[in-house]
């Protein structure tokens, strides 16, 4: 599960959250709040939420099926 889980950060931080090099704007933009973006950039650890995962996937117009299959798990 922990793998799993940082495979999902990663790719929402290397794919969207550092290009935009704004966390207040993806924040905003994906209705998270900008700890979320904070700890996805800097935490290791973090433990992505459900919750956090399908907001993104509403703002970025993904079903959750479409968003782990690009994810790869």
């Amino acid at each position: 599960m922990k793998i799993a889980n940082r495979k999902i950060v990663e790719f929402i931080r290397d794919k969207w959250v550092i290009p935009m090099d704004n966390n207040s704007k993806f924040a905003n933009e994906n209705n998270i709040d900008e700890k979320t973006v904070r700890l996805i950039r800097e935490d290791e650890n973090y433990q992505i939420s459900l919750i956090t995962i399908q907001k993104i996937c509403e703002a970025k117009e993904l079903k959750l099926y479409e968003f782990f299959k690009k994810v790869g798990i």
